[in-house]
């Protein structure tokens, strides 16, 4: 009998081109900061930034309970770092939830609102000359070595 769910999603991690700047004067960045100050949550962040995937699929990954990835999952969410994209169906016909990372990618830096026109412009002519993918590499980089220095 062929499925009538699909069981699979065709989903992709897909970035805009135009930043969300996050400064220390800014609400959102505690919450950002907050809910990617756990290895768990880093780690499902990290997934997501990869290929989008289900909270079974990433249990399953990271050798973690469904229930544990779900908390950490709704933190991700709430600071609108993740989003939910698909939705696809278990082998039992359950529905599923399918997550991948904001479309927009987040710059965070220690400035304050004032500054933050000087930086979108600063980070988009650095954008221009690298390219998106070396930009985001970099960003990627950097967040690492400070969460892995704590």
């Amino acid at each position: 009998m062929a499925r009538l769910f699909p069981t699979r999603t065709d989903a992709a991690v897909e970035r805009s081109d135009d930043p969300a700047v996050l400064s220390l004067d800014d609400a959102a960045t505690r919450d950002v900061i907050e809910a990617l100050s756990s290895e768990t949550a880093y780690e499902i962040f990290r997934l997501l930034n990869e290929t989008p995937a289900t909270p079974s699929r990433i249990a399953d990954q990271l050798d973690q309970s469904v229930q544990n990835v779900h908390y950490h999952l709704e933190k991700l969410e709430s600071a609108g770092v993740i989003e939910v994209t698909d939705t696809c169906y278990s082998e039992k016909g359950r529905e599923m939830s399918v997550f991948v990372v904001s479309e927009d990618p987040t710059l965070l830096f220690l400035g304050t609102e004032d500054d933050r026109p000087s930086l979108k412009r600063a980070f988009k002519s650095f954008a221009s000359l690298l390219g998106p993918p070396a930009v985001l590499l970099a960003a990627g980089e950097s967040v690492s070595q400070l969460l892995s220095a704590e």
